[in-house]
């Protein structure tokens, strides 16, 4: 496809070509992908609006707020709750280092969510600040599509306008999704999660996920008791399975109750709180029970139909490699899109379809090597492929290198938890093809890991790189010991 096809469309003609609009681009959306492509293409000079609910945060119908998901009841929210829930373990570990506790340390809750929910605001002006400063319209209230080049807006008192656009940019990203089960309306998601107006005693959260993992580290940070149940025998499916056992040993070292291959099959109110069943003819009571199984593309009050917009079966936006629909004047970023679930890969994203269509630049977004992190306690940091992805792609034999240890906080404090990395090394090519890390600081190490293996390391240059002494991060660089050598077959090799 030639860049003028690619950037104003295979059907597009002189007649298209004089049409004037009322903006060369409308977002719908403006979340982190949305924001980006707005800012990006106005930087472009291009006339830009974007429009996104009003934040409520008081309502979890009402899925607005200019920062979107990450900001609003994602990321941010989040961390700052790992934050919160991490002190306990510290103030448990600092004991053997002199640190004499000995009054009762009391939690306040609605301290820290009032700081959060500050702290949220906050964010949302930054957001709606950095469009008016780079000269995009913001437009507050819900959008959806019309016709190739038109978008409906409906603001919260319920007036409508109509707006047309050379290009429509969709950037709506993901909601939590329920479980279809008897009593599921007495379940909460993670958006209800992070903004409970009590914090429970008991808490019983159904997923595998990393959302899961990461709710049931920060409650039981919190003191509250925790019961985790998922289909598969260990969580975070999709990673590298010994980081998986790995974390599920922390998971339970903490004191949260694991429920491998079991689900939840019904919920009861009662006068004394949730009771919860299992398929297994178990029956558990609590004060919260969170659905933490995944979400589903944002797409159903769009109205893609009108236009002609293809959606796969979860009402994922169907794009190519350059982030355009099946109509050419609309195209899709995010998580909305269904690829690849993150914020740092929406803002990716969001910029190379800013260059594509204004900057005269086509542009893919490139899913090679992407870092990214489960914000559990401790956490777990992974970039590349995970063992067993490289045995399944590899053309040649893999070398694995581990190194399993104790912290040196942890040989003081006495906490009996491992820190595992892992390198995944081609054998012909010596490039390392993946790396992982479950322990504490792994996402700030991974981040320089990941720069690393962007620029196609190998492992000899890993040996040859000095390590900080004394810190965690220096095993990625004096692991020496092939722990297992897997042929191209996928089968272990002995004879080392």
């Amino acid at each position: 496809m030639s860049r003028k096809m690619l950037i104003d469309g295979e059907k597009g003609n002189s007649n298209e070509e004089n049409v004037q609009y009322d903006f060369d681009l409308f977002v719908i959306g403006a979340g982190s992908g949305g924001v980006r492509a707005s800012r990006t293409s106005a930087a472009f000079g291009a006339k830009v609006a974007i429009c996104e609910l009003p934040f409520n945060p008081v309502s979890s119908e009402v899925i607005g707020g200019v920062g979107g998901t990450c900001v609003i009841r994602g990321c941010v929210p989040k961390k700052i709750l790992v934050y919160g829930s991490s002190f306990r373990g510290e103030f448990e570990d600092s004991k053997n280092f002199g640190w004499e506790v000995n009054e009762q340390i009391d939690f306040n809750w609605k301290k820290l969510l009032h700081n959060k929910t500050q702290e949220i605001f906050r964010l949302n002006g930054v957001y709606k600040r950095l469009l008016s400063n780079s000269g995009v319209t913001l437009f507050e209230g819900e959008g959806k599509v019309t016709d190739p080049h038109g978008v409906e807006l409906t603001q919260v008192d319920g007036t409508k306008h109509r707006y047309s656009a050379k290009h429509i940019l969709i950037a709506t990203g993901s909601r939590a999704q329920r479980v279809p089960f008897p009593g599921q309306e007495l379940a909460i998601t993670s958006d209800e999660a992070l903004s409970l107006e009590e914090l429970p005693k008991r808490a019983v959260i159904l997923g595998g996920g990393y959302i899961a993992v990461e709710f049931a580290s920060i409650w039981r940070g919190m003191g509250v008791s925790v019961d985790l149940f998922y289909r598969k025998e260990l969580p975070l499916r999709g990673f590298d399975d010994e980081m998986r056992v790995v974390v599920a040993n922390n998971l339970e070292g903490r004191g949260i109750k694991l429920h491998p291959g079991k689900t939840l099959s019904q919920l009861i109110k009662t006068e004394h709180g949730i009771r919860v069943l299992t398929d297994h003819g178990e029956e558990l009571i609590a004060d919260v029970v969170l659905f933490a199984t995944g979400r589903l593309p944002n797409t159903k009050r769009l109205n893609l139909e009108a236009a002609g917009v293809e959606v796969d079966k979860t009402g994922a936006i169907k794009v190519d490699e350059y982030s355009r629909s099946s109509v050419p004047s609309i195209w899709a970023v995010g998580d909305v899109t269904n690829r690849m679930n993150l914020t740092p890969v929406a803002l990716m994203e969001g910029t190379c379809f800013s260059k594509t269509v204004f900057g005269g630049q086509p542009s893919k977004p490139d899913y090679k090597d992407i870092p990214c992190a489960v914000f559990c306690i401790p956490p777990l940091s992974v970039v590349g492929l995970s063992e067993q992805e490289a045995i399944e792609q590899a053309n040649s034999d893999i070398l694995v290198f581990t190194s399993t240890f104790t912290p040196m906080k942890n040989s003081i404090s006495g906490r009996q938890e491992k820190t595992l990395m892992k390198l995944v090394v081609d054998s012909e090519t010596d490039k390392v093809l993946g790396a992982s890390m479950c322990g504490s600081d792994a996402p700030e190490i991974m981040q320089g890991i990941a720069v690393a293996l962007k620029c196609g390391a190998t492992k000899a240059q890993f040996d040859s790189t000095v390590g900080i002494h004394p810190s965690a991060a220096e095993e990625f660089v004096t692991m020496r010991s092939v722990t297992r050598h897997v042929t191209a077959g996928g089968k272990p090799k002995t004879n080392l």
